[in-house]
């Protein structure tokens, strides 16, 4: 096969940081163009947006939307209607109606659509799965908290209606649940907290349970000073286990679980491997589950106002 020959469409930290490197590390793939505003790439076309793009370069395969959430649909949107593949980073879009929207011109147009979450792909991750399976989870505790002024440096619009505020991160969380929870989770209370000069929340207290009644509780900040807190336990008939480090560890009654321990630095070198095989495949992967726990939550929410906090 020749290379799908591929355009980013956002090119702000995780784009550059992420995307970038994945795509020129996998030989299925050639990064052959940009859309953004306000940036380029030595040596690559660069365009101002992704109708520019998409004129310009009409032999592109696929397009990679890296922009804030609320534009990822209409780029998407332009993208399938061009004939385009589309991968979407995460949060896929800024509603479940937008992503669903996707998915049925995807299917329509038969082009894969793949909303991705890339902490599905930490290397602990598929060994905690496996573990669960001959383990009764008796319930489940999330701490998940990180400085959005370091990994998201200067990215006001995280503040702002539609950029999610601390479930940016925090459905990093809820991804890793809905794939290693086969049941149904459901939104019973939470707490946000929204500073004075934020439109979305900084900080959650988020309580869920399993369809078969396991408590799920998640203590969630977007403003936490120094090394972030990325784990989840899950406290089950044989034992805790613990995953942490944003599911690149992972702990057996106390002890570490060999083969885990590993960086995080693969995930997005996973993610357009397996965007490769759904493209050869003629699939769509649009898992909405992440983000229906968020809208659920957002639907339960008691809001407390907060002092502002910069961004």
């Amino acid at each position: 096969m020749k290379p799908i020959r591929t355009g980013i469409v956002g090119l702000g930290k995780i784009a550059k940081d992420q995307h970038v490197p994945a795509i020129r590390a996998n030989p299925a793939f050639v990064l052959a163009a940009t859309a953004s505003p306000h940036d380029q790439l030595p040596g690559v076309a660069g365009f101002s947006n992704v109708e520019t793009m998409l004129q310009a370069l009409p032999e592109l395969d696929a397009v990679a939307i890296c922009t804030p959430p609320l534009a990822r649909h209409d780029a998407a949107r332009s993208a399938l209607a061009q004939g385009k593949h589309v991968l979407l980073e995460k949060p896929p879009c800024s509603s479940i109606v937008r992503l669903e929207h996707l998915s049925r011109l995807a299917t329509a147009s038969g082009r894969t659509l793949y909303a991705t979450w890339h902490s599905q792909y930490a290397p602990a991750v598929e060994p905690l799965e496996l573990l669960l399976r001959d383990r009764r989870v008796r319930e489940i505790r999330i701490i998940w908290k990180e400085d959005a002024t370091y990994w998201h440096p200067g990215q006001s619009w995280l503040r702002e209606p539609g950029g999610f505020g601390v479930f940016d991160a925090g459905i990093n969380a809820l991804s890793i649940l809905t794939r290693v929870l086969p049941e149904s989770i459901f939104a019973r209370a939470a707490r946000l907290c929204v500073p004075a000069n934020w439109s979305v929340p900084s900080a959650a207290q988020l309580e869920f349970e399993t369809e078969h009644g396991v408590p799920i509780s998640a203590a969630l900040d977007f403003c936490h000073p120094g090394t972030p807190i990325w784990q989840i336990t899950f406290v089950t008939d044989r034992g805790p286990i613990l995953l942490a480090d944003g599911g690149a560890t992972l702990t057996l009654d106390n002890q570490p679980l060999a083969g885990t321990g590993a960086s995080l630095v693969g995930e997005y070198a996973a993610i357009y491997r397996r965007f490769e095989r759904l493209i050869a495949r003629g699939e769509c992967d649009a898992d909405a589950r992440p983000l229906k726990c968020v809208a659920d939550a957002l639907l339960v929410a008691e809001h407390i106002a907060v002092p502002p906090v910069d961004l």
